[in-house]
């Protein structure tokens, strides 16, 4: 049984927010793999199913991202799992808007919502970060991570969250290779083969044929005796 979190904070009024990227890829999961209706429980929201042969619960705490770890280690206990059953999806911002890495461990480079869970459960759980890009400056990033995603980072956006829907069930069996195959295939595909034609070699010159030969009998037989 694994144990999947979205970190976000709830209500609408943060529902597109940056910040709320793990809730976003967690109810995409659920959507496309036949999740039941979402239902309150470790003072978040909790959805039961299965990915593959694999019981996962996924859980969207419900407490504000500063004390997240409260809601998954009541989660945790009630399901008498490891902090090793437990993957925490995240926003990064060490990580370009697009890319996904998959960490087991470490610290929690001052993520709120990570810090709380270092409190609860300890480090040795593991993390999906999700790039949404730095702001530049520290004195920036509490209010790019509490904006919503622009207009036009929708598209790729749309790509990571089904990237990680496709790569769910290889994620709950322990594989991550294989999840971040499957979200790079939605992140950065294949190039199509342009199918150009290799270009056409010159036909060899056929040799001109002799010309006629002007000179008369006579002369040709007078040039044999030279």
């Amino acid at each position: 049984m694994r144990l999947f979190v979205g970190l976000g904070n709830p209500g609408a009024k943060y529902e597109k927010n940056r910040h709320n990227i793990g809730f976003m890829a967690l109810d995409r999961i659920a959507s496309d793999h036949g999740f039941p209706p979402w239902r309150a429980k470790f003072q978040g929201q909790v959805s039961e199913g299965r990915l593959g042969r694999d019981k996962v619960i996924l859980l969207k705490p419900g407490t504000f991202m500063n004390l997240s770890g409260q809601s998954v280690g009541e989660a945790m206990r009630f399901y008498k799992l490891t902090p090793a059953d437990v993957v925490v999806f995240h926003d990064e911002l060490d990580l370009a808007p697009g890319k996904v890495r998959v960490k087991s461990g470490g610290g929690h480079a001052g993520h709120n919502g990570l810090r709380s869970i270092h409190q609860h459960i300890g480090a040795e759980y593991d993390r999906v970060r999700l790039g949404i890009g730095h702001p530049g400056h520290k004195d920036r990033v509490s209010g790019y991570v509490l904006s919503d995603f622009a207009k036009a980072e929708q598209d790729w956006l749309d790509d990571v969250l089904r990237g990680c829907s496709d790569g769910a069930a290889a994620l709950a069996d322990g594989d991550a290779a294989r999840f971040s195959n499957a979200v790079a295939l939605r992140t950065a595909p294949p190039r199509p083969s342009t199918g150009t034609k290799p270009a056409k070699t010159a036909a060899p010159e056929t040799p001109e044929a002799p010309k006629d030969d002007p000179r008369t009998p006579l002369q040709k037989l007078a040039d044999r005796f030279r």
